[in-house]
């Protein structure tokens, strides 16, 4: 799964003829699971054997979030990562499609003939057997099919894909992170779940503390659960390892919730700054201790569990082996 270079992007209202004519994958693609991946590769086999570019489609915002806008969503990568993850899946670009009441509105037929055909000019396309589209989810792979036939273009039906019994599915990698299950997760994703962040300045406590912490507030739906976990995280390109807490600070304010790294043998200024932060094990949930005396001792105990953590997968990590891991590590995501 080499990393596509160079990758385009195309929005709305943009000249999409750097990825016209091509093959394109269509779906949210929350998190780029090893589902997605599936659909994906089946747009990329197909463009090879046309000698055509390969793309995804994906929706901002979530589709959710206009028709379901109270119910909090817990998206595994927002915009800008899930373009990056895009370009690690081996596509050469990716159409981001504005989701809003003007879109939702249009039928299957017209999403077909003015942007699949009018717009990209489509050579064939990848969805998945669930993929439904157009007004009232009107449209369905099989009608997508037979109108492709119809029109001149290919079309690829991945159906579920799947492992041990598990289902690969955004909605079950959120689950395994709310539950604090780091591997689990990894193994619907093909690679550990990262998030990117900016780092801002905090109540410097835990500079007080002897732990001098990279803050970062997550999206205000992240479902991660909260406590402490062993970390790495991409600083200017650097991986370096660390422990961070993830959560409302009991001992303190308990307030709303930050992503406290703190990293190995780092000096210097982060403020400003974005990370990607990859957390690679739940050590224990958050606490109130005794004392302040109480708690540093059992930040000590984390940063010594996180040091060897990250030590043992230096030698023997399971997840490198996945092919979406080794183009996230190539392209230094994360």
């Amino acid at each position: 799964m080499p990393p596509a270079d160079p990758f385009h992007v195309v929005r709305d209202g943009m000249d999409a003829a750097a990825l016209s004519g091509g093959v394109i994958a269509i779906g949210n693609f929350d998190g780029v699971h090893r589902g997605h991946q599936a659909v994906i590769d089946a747009a990329r086999n197909m463009a090879s054997g046309l000698d055509v570019p390969a793309c995804a489609m994906t929706f901002e915002p979530h589709p959710r979030q206009l028709f379901q806008p109270e119910v909090p969503l817990f998206r595994l990568s927002l915009a800008d990562t899930k373009l990056k993850l895009l370009q690690a899946a081996g596509l050469d670009g990716a159409v981001v499609a504005q989701f809003d009441r003007e879109f939702a509105a249009q039928s299957a037929e017209a999403f077909i003939d003015d942007v699949l055909i009018g717009r990209l000019d489509v050579r064939g396309v990848a969805i998945g057997h669930n993929f439904h589209f157009g007004k009232a989810r009107g449209g369905n792979p099989r009608m997508l099919s037979d109108i492709g036939r119809e029109k001149g273009f290919e079309v690829a039906i991945v159906g579920p894909q799947g492992a041990d019994d598990t289902v690969f599915s955004s909605s079950a990698v959120r689950k395994h992170l709310a539950a604090g299950e780091i591997d689990e997760a990894a193994a619907i994703l093909g690679y550990r779940w990262f998030f990117e962040g900016e780092v801002r300045h905090g109540e410097k406590r835990g500079r007080d503390l002897g732990f001098p912490t990279a803050n970062m507030a997550l999206d205000p739906a992240c479902g991660l659960r909260h406590g402490v976990y062993a970390v790495h995280a991409i600083i200017d390109g650097r991986r370096m390892g660390g422990v961070a807490n993830f959560g409302i600070r009991p001992q303190f304010d308990s307030g709303a919730p930050l992503f406290e790294t703190y990293l190995f043998d780092f000096k210097g200024d982060l403020y400003g700054k974005t990370l990607a932060v990859t957390p690679l094990a739940f050590l224990r949930d958050e606490a109130r201790f005794d004392s302040v005396d109480a708690l540093i001792a059992q930040m000590n105990r984390d940063a010594a569990q996180a040091r060897d953590i990250i030590a043992g997968l230096a030698k023997n990590d399971h997840v490198s082996g996945y092919p979406m891991a080794q183009a996230i590590a190539a392209l230094n995501l994360a």
